[in-house]
């Protein structure tokens, strides 16, 4: 699927159900909320929600105190929703209308990068690669990384769509020596519909001689 098919798929998505209606939808993200609390990120941190869909991880963040916030998805749609459910604290995050893999996202921009369910998506190898450039040209070095992903005994589809499952060691090496593994955590999400799916979560570190070394645009 290419970017424009991709766009229009994850558009129609978010144009045709409910926010709390879709597999992935979480009340509250209350383990990403604990996993950025334990590293003692600063209130003044900036924040990256990778491929967000119309998550309510960014309202959290602003509730927790959490000033320097970026939300970026695909799906006009998507962020539309986000905007709107937000009121006027929407002002006070920058809003980013693009796919992930070519974003012109600011370099070593980010002291936390977070991504719930898009890294899976990623079934092409070379998009993965493209993935993981991005997060070092966008993180600060030593910025902390968190990407979520199925595990090895999730679902084989989501959204209509094939996607990858993850062990905690399966997923590190997908990121490779540029990030320090500070540690992994499964977490049972329950769909809308009941269904339980197993995530596998995990935290790294940027390795700043790493991101020295990698190339710019």
């Amino acid at each position: 699927m290419g970017p424009a098919q991709m766009k229009e798929h994850w558009e129609k998505v978010h144009t045709s159900k409910r926010e709390a209606d879709v597999s992935w939808f979480q009340e509250h993200a209350r383990l990403s909320l604990q996993l950025i609390r334990d590293s003692g990120v600063p209130t003044d941190a900036a924040i990256i929600d990778v491929g967000a869909g119309a998550s309510r991880f960014v309202d959290d963040c602003l509730r927790e105190g959490y000033r320097h916030l970026s939300v970026l998805d695909v799906s006009a749609a998507a962020l539309a929703t986000v905007r709107a459910r937000l009121g006027e604290r929407a002002g006070e995050v920058h809003w980013l209308e693009a796919n992930v893999l070519d974003a012109a996202l600011p370099a070593h921009a980010y002291d936390v990068w977070h991504d719930r369910a898009v890294f899976h998506f990623l079934t092409d190898p070379s998009d993965r690669q493209a993935y993981v450039q991005q997060v070092l040209r966008a993180v600060k070095p030593g910025g902390l990384v968190i990407v979520a992903t199925f595990a090895e005994d999730g679902p084989t589809l989501c959204s209509g769509l094939p996607v990858m499952r993850y062990s905690p060691s399966a997923l590190h090496a997908e990121f490779g020596a540029a990030f320090q593994l500070l540690g992994h955590r499964r977490e049972t999400h329950q769909t809308p519909t009941g269904k339980e799916q197993p995530f596998v979560y995990c935290l790294w570190r940027t390795n700043p001689g790493a991101l020295e070394a990698s190339p710019e645009d």
